[in-house]
């Protein structure tokens, strides 16, 4: 038994004063040794949803799978279930056409052609009112207004997803979400549930491990990749198939924060993501992303080099199958009204257009129906899609009427077909028109409730993922399994945890056993997998610092014309300069006044990507100052300073020697080139070898 008082079981004792679970205080009780359906029947699985065959795709009869979904969509109101935390904008996406051969579908057929797009980011577990950056997986949403019809391309920052069936979609949300009786943790995995859930169905390993990684917690939604997760099905004008996977490579680079920051900003910015957004837009630093997609043939085998693409915990190497760009994402406009925009916006893993279709992904299968469910409680009934931000932007004539916010006026009086009184009208369209027609495909199989053999793999790449990693991503790693596994109350989960690692990694294994004075069990990993380099998020060629921040420590006796050339370089290539001063105001006059954007009070080290000391900045011994200089160094990021500034840095106990640290004796070419470079790799790892990332901050 923990410290902390036993977690209580799903059930309650019956009451001796009643046979029918309702107690002598009135209140229903759940109760009974097997698990039922809510109308008493007896359920021999909940772990996979009814098929026909093994690979077959889901049944509209499993009515277990229905009332599940049902009532877990209906949880709550009117807040989403899960993705409550959001941030979105308006964009545009240009075709490169170079999808043709692939897919039919217009808007990524015609080269240069435009579609208007409306983005939502968000996190899956937090609440409205939690923090951007908990570790969490992030949803990567992308409503695409098609001259054909809406698509949705519903995806996450994970490529892969916990779970292979979406029956069990309830039970991972439910146990991610905060203890039932205490509503706490927010927005965090780091307690018994989440691990008790994972920690039991293996299949979790594989998505964990990304959770774990640096990806859990991404430096903004600017440097973020997405991914559609599944598996889909392409067609393109003659009818020919492929299986694709779908990319969204971020132009500014894939980066993270790391820990310590995380969690400063959620206590000091807890809208650290979102006002990143929104202010990159409204300073023009439009957010871009291109496309991708991995092609594989669509042999009837719906497998490629041994991978099942059924399957929404594996993935598909990029060695394999290189991403194909096939468009460029751009994000230009804010929403005008978070409610009427980002709130009501519904997304649906339904909404295809000709040319895309879905697979036998049972997780896919199972999105189908959820999504559409969730829309008709969120927003109040089935005409969700006449809100505006739904709308689609091409000519509808749907036939339904009536309902809850019916918008439209329907003309006319046969609402059926056919008809001999409306003119016939609307009719169907055939493919040749436009219609959206499956590919015939043949589907037989028994009703089972079962997953195919190839699915029984969870841990081969979760161990491709970890031994991917540089050594630093993966020090992160252990990092973060232990912070959680050590937030824990139960030892049995973090043993059964433990054992789960040992079939991933013996040395991650060792290391997180011995950061919580556990033993480590022996385990099989495998030893012959493949690495992917394409995983590590590590830098070693300077990339684009567009939308970075700069932050200038300066003040009226500052070498006020360097800070303006560097602001000059700076805004030149995208990136932002933020003087710091002890005071707010303005320094200097004339052509190198500098307005003072923070001071010392107001800024924090987690909101520049670089910070660099002015020459002529007086000395000080502000503890507020040393703070910020100690935790950026700290944090791997680039430092700089100039003349007398190298006297601050090394009065805040900063190596001048370390790696990542630009000196000068002016702001001239070769100090601002150099400066550039080291913003360009993001973190300059080579430094976390002198300091501790996980380290408390100093003390004074």
């Amino acid at each position: 038994m923990s410290s902390r008082r036993k977690i209580a079981g799903n059930g309650s004792t019956p009451n001796a004063d009643s046979d029918r679970g309702v107690a002598s205080d009135g209140a229903l009780r759940q109760e009974g040794e097997f698990l039922t359906t809510a109308q008493g029947v007896r359920l021999p699985d909940t772990d996979h949803s009814l098929k026909a065959g093994e690979r077959g795709p889901t049944l509209l009869e499993d009515f277990h799978l229905r009332e599940k979904i049902t009532h877990f969509d209906h949880e709550r109101i009117p807040e989403r279930v899960v993705h409550a935390r959001g941030a979105a904008a308006h964009g545009v996406f240009e075709s490169y056409g170079t999808a043709k051969k692939v897919t039919k579908a217009q808007f990524l057929t015609k080269k240069g052609q435009q579609t208007q797009v409306f983005v939502r980011f968000s996190t899956v577990l937090g609440s409205r009112g939690s923090a951007d950056t908990v570790r969490d997986t992030r949803g990567f949403a992308v409503k695409f207004y098609t001259d054909e019809g809406t698509f949705d391309l519903v995806g996450n920052n994970i490529p892969v997803f916990f779970i292979q069936d979406g029956i069990k979609f309830p039970d991972i949300i439910h146990a991610g979400k905060p203890h039932p009786d205490r509503e706490i943790p927010q927005a965090q995995s780091a307690h018994d549930t989440f691990w008790d859930f994972v920690s039991l169905h293996t299949e979790a390993t594989h998505h964990v491990m990304w959770n774990m990684s640096d990806r859990g917690i991404p430096r903004s939604y600017r440097t973020m990749e997405g991914f559609g997760v599944h598996t889909f099905r392409l067609v393109n004008d003659s009818g020919e198939t492929a299986l694709v996977k779908f990319h969204w490579k971020p132009v500014a680079g894939i980066h993270s924060l790391v820990w310590e920051e995380a969690q400063i900003a959620a206590g000091v910015d807890p809208d650290f993501h979102r006002r990143d957004l929104a202010d990159s837009i409204d300073a023009g630093i439009f957010p871009e992303y291109e496309l991708g997609i991995q092609v594989m043939p669509d042999d009837g085998t719906d497998s490629f080099h041994g991978i099942d693409l059924l399957d929404p915990t594996k993935i598909v190497p990029e060695e394999l199958a290189p991403v194909q760009l096939v468009g460029k994402l751009t994000l230009n406009r804010n929403p005008t009204n978070y409610f009427a925009e980002t709130e009501q916006v519904a997304f649906h893993t339904g909404h295809l257009v000709p040319g895309i279709e879905v697979t036998n992904d049972p997780l896919m299968q199972a999105r189908l129906f959820s999504y559409l469910d969730t829309q008709l409680t969120r927003l109040g009934g089935p005409n969700f899609a006449q809100l505006p931000i739904n709308r689609p932007r091409c000519p509808v004539n749907d036939m339904f009427r009536d309902g809850m916010h019916q918008h439209a006026v329907h003309p006319g009086l046969a609402p059926y077909r056919p008809n001999s009184i409306d003119g016939d009208l609307p009719r169907p369209a055939s493919a040749g028109q436009g219609g959206y027609v499956q590919v015939p495909r043949a589907i037989e199989g028994p009703a089972v409730r079962a997953n195919p053999a190839s699915f029984d793999d969870h841990f081969s790449q979760a161990t491709m993922f970890y031994r991917s990693l540089t050594p630093i991503e993966q020090v992160h790693i252990i990092e973060a399994f232990t912070f959680e596994l050590g937030k824990c109350y139960e030892q049995a989960i973090k043993e059964r945890e433990l054992i789960v690692l040992s079939k991933v990694d013996t040395d991650l294994c060792e290391q997180v056993a011995a950061g919580l004075g556990l033993p480590a069990p022996a385990g099989e990993p495998a030893n012959d997998v493949t690495t992917s380099p394409a995983l590590s998020q590590v830098v070693t060629e300077p990339g684009p610092i567009a939308g970075r921040k700069i932050g200038v420590i300066a003040d009226a006796n500052a070498d006020l014309a360097g800070v303006a050339i560097l602001r000059g370089v700076a805004t030149e290539l995208g990136a932002a300069v933020h003087v710091i001063a002890p005071v707010g105001g303005v320094l200097g006059r004339g052509r190198t006044k500098q307005i003072v954007e923070r001071t010392l009070l107001t800024a924090r080290s987690i909101e520049f990507d670089a910070v660099v000391v002015a020459g002529g900045t007086a000395p000080t011994n502000d503890i507020k100052l040393v703070l910020l200089l100690q935790e950026a160094f700290r944090h791997c990021k680039a430092i700089a300073a100039w003349g007398t500034g190298q006297d601050i840095l090394e009065d805040a106990g900063i190596s001048l020697a370390a790696p990542g640290v630009v000196l000068g004796k002016k702001v001239d070419e070769d100090f601002t080139a150099s400066m550039v470079t080291a913003l360009g790799l993001h973190r300059a790892w080579d430094r976390a070898e002198l300091v501790m990332l996980s380290a408390v901050p100093p003390a004074g």
